[in-house]
Formats: structure tokens, C-alpha cells, sequence
């Protein structure tokens, strides 16, 4: 049920990019109603005009706590190049539809220069949420990736195997200038880092239940790579690659994930 929504929801922004939503285009209060952006901001220098509005053509410094950038999607795994998984990480084989990825920021500050350019750093969590096709239990405190295999078989309903991090990207941000419907376009790209928060089992089966275990399962602790989002109106497309590898434990080396979806909230 959970990707069916998801795939929903991928397929209703699509269209909504594609400017079904004519009516939203016209609006700017629904419009502000839509944008996922919650928060306190605070802005440092710059100059307001005698309407009381930031002149744009001034700089100035800009940041709060906040929730925005919601990224909602699927996760890949490429394996030295390949979208196949080479018969070393066979074990890892993964059902591409129930396979997400989830990520929000909760903190920002930097500046805005004018208008239509914004450099700021973030901070935020995501999450890379496997769902594994193989009967399979990955093992707790292990030097290397490692799997057993319960006999007789234990039969999984659900087996997902997932990590979540701590993140802090770098933006560049431009934008084009307001369209007389209240409309601008977006393009954000940059870098980001990001730190291990822990891994996690999680496992239903007839025979156990549900099952939980976290641990750190050997995902990178430290993990680099970049994102791009193109949108428009609080909504946008997003992908993004992550140029470390997946996991530091050496059987794995080179194999690496990317995600793709939607952006909620793009300000």
C-alpha cells in the first residue's frame, strides 16, 4: 500500500509540473497554502523599499530554523557502474518499487545576493529505505556486510533494510524572475556531506513477528555526493547522486546509490 501512495503522489506532481494545475498558477495564496515551509526565519542587513518590501537589489543574509526541501522518492543501487548487482552483492537484490528515499531540512543560513541567486548551507536528516527481495537477516556487530539464512526458511512479508543520516548540503540557488501569475522557476544544485545516524533492520513474518535491529550494519559513516532540483511553485524534481561508496566494508567497493522523486516545499 505504502509505494502504491508514494507512486501516487510521484504521478500527481508530475502532473502538476507539467501545468495541470492552472488554477493553483493564479493564486498566491493557495499557492503559499501548498509550500511545505514552516518555520522562524531571520534576515540580517539588506534594505526594505517604503512599502516595507526587501529591495531586491540589495544583499543580505538569511536563515532560521525551518521545515522545507521535503524529498520524497526511490532509491537505486549502482554497482560499480551497473544498475545490475554483481553476483558479490546479489544478496542486497531489492524491490525497485517499494525501495524509497526521504529526506527533509530542518535548518538553513546563508545569502541572498538579489532577486534570482541564494547560496545557503542546510542541515537535515534522510533516510535510504531497502526493501530486500531475498529471506535473508543481515548480522549485528560484523566486520563485513554479512547475511544468514534461517532453515527451515523464514518467509518475510516485509524485510527492509535501511540507513539514516544526518546532512548538511550546500545550495546554489537561482531563480527567474516572478511572472505576472505570481510563477517562478527554480534551479538548485550543489554538494552535500553527511554523517551516519545508524542502520536498521526491520522484519515481519509469520513465524517472528515484527522485528527491529538497529546497527550500523557497516554503512559509510561518512558519505559525500550532490543533489539538482528543478521546480517551480513549492514543487519540484529532484536527483540526487552520492559519489562515496554505500558501504565501508570492502566486498562492497564501488557500489553506490542514487535517489530521484519529488521536492515538497521548494523555496
Amino acid at each position: 500500500m505504502k509505494h502504491l501512495i508514494l507512486t501516487a503522489v510521484l504521478v500527481s506532481g508530475l502532473t502538476f509540473l507539467a501545468g495541470s494545475s492552472a488554477s493553483a498558477q493564479q493564486d498566491s495564496v493557495k499557492r503559499k497554502k501548498f509550500n511545505i515551509n514552516y518555520g522562524v526565519g531571520i534576515t540580517l542587513g539588506g534594505k526594505k523599499d517604503s512599502t516595507g518590501k526587501w529591495d531586491q537589489n540589495k544583499g543580505r543574509f538569511v536563515g532560521g530554523i525551518t521545515f522545507t526541501r521535503l524529498d520524497i522518492g526511490f532509491s537505486k543501487l549502482i554497482d560499480n557502474g551497473s544498475f545490475s548487482l554483481s553476483p558479490a552483492n546479489d544478496f542486497l537484490d531489492y524491490k525497485a518499487g517499494k525501495t524509497s528515499h526521504l529526506s527533509f531540512d530542518v535548518l538553513q543560513m546563508g545569502y541572498r545576493f538579489n532577486s534570482n541567486f541564494k547560496i545557503y548551507v542546510a542541515g537535515g536528516f534522510d533516510w535510504t529505505l531497502i526493501r530486500l527481495k531475498n529471506n535473508i537477516t543481515m548480522v549485528k556487530n560484523s566486520p563485513t556486510l554479512t547475511y544468514t539464512t534461517e532453515t527451515p526458511e523464514v518467509l518475510y512479508s516485509k524485510n527492509r533494510f535501511s540507513s539514516s543520516y544526518v546532512h548538511v548540503p550546500l545550495n546554489f540557488e537561482l531563480r527567474t524572475k516572478e511572472s505576472h501569475k505570481g510563477r517562478r522557476w527554480y534551479l538548485i544544485a550543489g554538494p552535500e556531506i553527511a554523517f551516519l545516524l545508524n542502520g536498521k533492520v526491520k522484519q515481519i513474518s509469520d513465524e517472528h513477528g515484527k522485528v527491529k535491529q538497529k546497527d550500523d550494519y557497516n554503512f559509510a559513516p561518512f558519505r559525500y555526493g550532490g543533489t539538482v532540483r528543478v521546480g517551480t511553485n513549492g514543487l519540484a524534481l529532484f536527483a540526487k547522486y552520492y559519489a562515496s561508496d554505500m558501504f565501508d566494508s570492502a566486498p562492497q567497493k564501488g557500489l553506490k546509490n542514487m535517489a530521484f522523486g519529488l521536492t515538497f516545499g521548494l523555496n
